[in-house]
């Protein structure tokens, strides 16, 4: 089965061999394969298992402006539907999305579409644009970037977890459509790619450790001219006040800077970007985040602290997210 994933990139890569990322294409195939490793991921046979159980069904219909939904009613028999929604359940925990998929609604975890919604107006028009997704997760924007106009979508996520979603995902809307998932981090990329027309990084901010690093990162990835598209956690407060918790925050481990609006406005034009702005805020509300039938682990509303929801279990602010957009 891993050949069989690995084979699934080859229109990738031959798309990529005249193009702005023609040098990355002589790494990639041994990138790809070192991020599908079984021996690191002991779970990964059975997510391909899964994966080689979706049944082959042709959509009648594939939506991606407004949201993503495959499949129309009597595009699948009984027998059909039983051997999808196992398939599905057998990749459980889904955190981002939602997705319609011929009538099987995955609720997942996140509500993906309310964060689109918000970050969607202040974009650069994606029209036949390059795009990268820096830790896209299952691939749920990127659906919703080609859905936009984008000409191709790259997303990376060194999860193989997220990555086989994801070629479920593809599996059963086609093949042609050009958007794929790497099983990459964005330290994998060649330096100084200077490529991507537009680059996500939604969620990934305040996991890196060192904040002016993974702006650099990013900067490296877009040509001139190109759009940065950054959402993270932030905290309410002045230019020059960042949160740093000692232990956890949220229960989450790996969290390592909040700063103000702000600080990393100040932190964006010191590392070069042009006319960096804050477009959207939003205090994430358990309405956004939660457990569902799809994601049936601890959420949102057990990391908040039982008495005061306006702080996490740890005692700091409760998450706010704000989007902030530049150029280069």
């Amino acid at each position: 089965m891993i050949n069989r994933l690995l084979e699934a990139y080859q229109p990738l890569l031959e798309a990529l061999h005249d193009g702005p990322l023609s040098a990355w294409t002589e790494q990639l195939p041994q990138q790809i394969e070192a991020g599908l490793c079984p021996h690191r991921y002991g779970d990964l046979p059975q997510w391909l298992e899964a994966l080689a159980a979706l049944p082959h069904i042709v959509p009648s219909s594939v939506h991606l402006l407004e949201r993503v939904e495959i499949g129309g009613p009597g595009d699948t028999t009984e027998e059909q539907q039983q051997s999808l929604r196992k398939a599905l359940e057998a990749l459980i925990p889904w955190r981002k999305g939602p997705y319609c998929i011929h009538g099987i609604h995955l609720d997942t975890e996140w509500r993906s579409d309310w964060k689109w919604d918000r970050v969607l107006p202040h974009l650069a028009p994606l029209k036949d644009r390059l795009i990268l997704d820096v830790g896209c997760g299952n691939g749920y924007h990127c659906w919703r970037m080609l859905g936009a106009g984008a000409r191709r979508v790259i997303g990376i996520d060194p999860s193989p977890r997220f990555v086989v979603q994801f070629r479920m995902i593809k599996q059963l809307a086609g093949e042609h459509y050009p958007i794929d998932v790497l099983p990459l981090g964005i330290e994998d990329l060649p330096e100084k790619l200077q490529a991507f027309d537009t680059t996500f990084s939604m969620g990934v901010f305040y996991h890196r450790r060192s904040p002016m690093d993974h702006l650099q990162e990013l900067k490296n990835t877009l040509r001139p001219g190109g759009q940065l598209v950054l959402e993270t956690l932030v905290i309410e407060g002045k230019l020059g006040e960042v949160l740093v918790p000692e232990g956890r925050y949220a229960m989450m481990n790996n969290v390592w800077f909040l700063p103000s609006c702000e600080t990393l406005l100040s932190w964006m034009r010191k590392m070069g970007f042009k006319n960096p702005r804050v477009v959207d805020v939003c205090r994430t509300t358990i309405q956004e985040q939660r457990s569902t039938e799809w994601m049936r682990f601890h959420s949102l509303p057990e990391f908040l602290h039982p008495e005061d929801p306006s702080l996490t279990a740890e005692g700091h602010p409760a998450p706010i997210r704000a989007v902030f957009v530049a150029e280069v």
